[in-house]
């Protein structure tokens, strides 16, 4: 298995260089093609009152807007793709649904892996659509940290196992990274007692899977106490230098709505690794 298609999602143009950055990172390590995409959502048509008829000029000027920023999205790509010599293609939309829309999710539906960047908390988006879009594309998500600026070597991998049918997509889809890391840990929080296993060997089988991969695995189970699951990753991302998070995503449309059952947007917003997401 390996990611031979790679779609970046370029929402805005403050994250456009960054996101392409790490799409073409991908795309060169695993020799794929990649995929900008970029959807602009049709605002509202403003009325004039008291007709209620719409404002020739205020759509004009909001039509302008958006296709500027698309513009500019789009030269990003090009000029970062074309620079490093990747086999890339570019998709705009502009559309009442924007991300939402069925164009976008074909689209994103045909892709091995979807490189999309972390929610800012400190800069509030409109990002309901993208969100959604993310969780129904049905695909591997690899989410780029705000803070992260320049690609860098994934070399220690921490998966997140809680024995789930969305751990286990994680897990599976992240195959192509496991493989080329130097390190992985599979990270059992409050393994349960089970009569059939005792906490101390949960995650054991999927390390052995794993290892059969001829990946290089280790099995920690802890115990949160007083922290929450979150705080606890938290804790083990920056305790062993991790460079990517493996983890299944929960909930249904907004991709913080919860991780072990409802363990938060907190993990996501304090986000110091590269995290990839499956449901």
């Amino acid at each position: 298995m390996s990611y031979k298609t790679v779609l970046a999602v370029l929402d805005t143009q403050r994250h456009a260089a960054q996101i392409t950055d790490f799409a073409i990172s991908v795309s060169q390590q695993f020799d794929a093609h990649l995929i900008g995409v970029h959807a602009e959502t049709l605002v509202a048509v403003p009325l004039i009152a008291p007709m209620e008829i719409p404002d020739p000029t205020a759509v004009e000027i909001l039509q302008e807007s958006a296709q500027r920023e698309t513009m500019a999205i789009e030269q990003i790509f090009k000029q970062q793709t074309v620079r490093e010599g990747i086999a890339a293609e570019w998709h705009s939309y502009m559309l009442a649904a924007g991300y939402a829309s069925t164009s976008v999710q074909e689209t994103a539906r045909t892709a091995d892996l979807i490189v999309a960047n972390q929610s800012d908390p400190s800069k509030p988006d409109h990002r309901a659509d993208l969100e959604t879009f993310l969780f129904e594309s049905g695909r591997p998500l690899l989410l780029v940290p705000y803070t992260l600026k320049e690609p860098r070597p994934i070399k220690r991998v921490l998966v997140a196992w809680n024995g789930s049918r969305e751990a286990a997509r994680a897990t599976f889809d992240s195959l192509p990274f496991l493989k080329l890391a130097a390190s992985v840990e599979v990270l059992v929080i409050d393994p349960p007692e089970r009569g059939s296993q005792s906490p101390e060997l949960a995650g054991a089988e999927i390390a052995a899977t794993l290892s059969r991969h001829g990946i290089a695995v280790t099995v920690t189970t802890q115990e949160s106490g007083r922290n929450t699951p979150a705080a606890t990753i938290e804790n083990r991302l920056a305790d062993e230098s991790i460079d990517l998070l493996v983890m299944g995503g929960y909930g249904h449309s907004r991709w913080w709505e919860v991780f072990f059952g409802g363990v938060t947007r907190s993990l996501l917003d304090s986000m110091t690794a590269l995290t990839l997401m499956s449901r």
